[in-house]
């Protein structure tokens, strides 16, 4: 899935420090998926095409949630746990497992996920600012909570959120 519409611009809806306030946002297409049993978010138009999930090739003394690399089209990928960024435990790779391959800045990266469920558009009233939470996810990587029925989306700033991942240095060193 490739697009080459035009960014909309993109104001955080979180609280701002120290008040409980929210500011709107202009992003509303998001990609929503699974990790065990919680639903992620992430802007559609960072989103170049979901994969079903194939071993990659291992790097040698990689850490942490990075896997290793494949090679998409002649572009060497490096492939991320987004489970284990997330601070959850790793599972076993299977054939049910996905990966979302996502422009990051000049960077071109895949995370793995549990299952890509849908496109949402959400509209101003579904979106709702960040609660001051503790874990492995600041509140600055999260660009809202959505709400559609009773489903609630983790909507991740997934550029903020892999900036200093394993993934993302090892990305920036082959640059």
């Amino acid at each position: 899935m490739t697009t080459s519409a035009t960014r909309p611009s993109i104001t955080r809806l979180a609280p701002a420090p120290g008040t409980a306030q929210a500011v709107m946002t202009d992003l509303r297409e998001f990609l929503a998926f699974k990790i065990g049993n919680e639903e992620y978010g992430v802007d559609i138009l960072r989103v170049q095409e979901i994969r079903s999930y194939e071993k990659p090739t291992t790097i040698a003394n990689a850490t942490g949630e990075l896997l290793g690399v494949m090679n998409l089209r002649g572009v060497i990928v490096p492939i991320l746990d987004l489970r284990l960024k997330l601070g959850q435990t790793a599972v076993q790779y299977d054939h049910l497992k996905v990966v979302i391959v996502l422009h990051i800045g000049q960077r071109t990266m895949g995370v793995v996920v549990d299952g890509v469920s849908d496109v949402l558009t959400l509209e101003r009233e579904q979106l709702r600012p960040v609660p001051a939470l503790r874990g492995n996810v600041k509140p600055e990587h999260l660009l809202a909570i959505g709400s559609v029925g009773p489903r609630m989306l983790i909507l991740l700033d997934i550029e903020k959120f892999l900036a200093r991942s394993a993934a993302g240095e090892a990305l920036a060193a082959t640059h």
